[in-house]
């Protein structure tokens, strides 16, 4: 008789965990990142050889980091919503190219239209693996003391914006 509890008790403990993951969005992965100092970082910028860009310089202000590349198929989605989201100066987007050829950048911002206070390259995708970056596109909403307080997995949408991003931007602003 005991050796019939067991394993009804781990099938009951198997039901309570399926029926607490069917109530989580999948959409929706954790970052370990939000609520904490987001990693500092200096890259060179796309359009300005020379010229770089360090997290620092942000200190002081609520900005988006989107991490974009030319290959990526996802991206071509988002981009016409930032492209219209950056004509509202809200806020300061830096682009992240990510793992791609400078070439391939500059010629996809000239293509599809630059919706980026400026970009910067992550060839090597180092500052991605630091953000925790699963795959291209990615958002991180960073507020003025360099606290990551949101992060988009996956394009940007209208209703993301709407919704989560832009209340989050005004409450970080005051």
């Amino acid at each position: 008789m005991k050796k019939m509890l067991i394993p009804l008790g781990l099938f009951l403990v198997l039901v309570v965990f399926l029926a607490i993951g069917l109530t989580r969005d999948p959409h929706e992965i954790p970052s370990p990142l939000i609520g904490k100092a987001a990693p500092l970082f200096s890259a060179p910028r796309l359009h300005e050889a020379g010229k770089v860009f360090s997290s620092k310089d942000m200190l002081g202000q609520v900005w988006i980091l989107n991490t974009w590349a030319s290959w990526c198929v996802a991206c071509r989605q988002e981009h016409p919503i930032l492209v219209e989201f950056a004509k509202t100066k809200t806020i300061p987007v830096i682009g992240l190219d990510y793992k791609d050829k400078d070439a391939d950048g500059k010629m996809w911002l000239a293509r599809f239209g630059d919706p980026y206070d400026f970009s910067i390259t992550d060839s090597d995708g180092r500052i991605g693996i630091d953000f925790g970056v699963y795959g291209v596109p990615e958002s991180f909403l960073i507020d003025k003391t360099g606290v990551i307080r949101y992060k988009q997995i996956g394009p940007v949408t209208e209703e993301a914006l709407r919704d989560k991003i832009l209340p989050l931007v005004r409450e970080l602003q005051k």
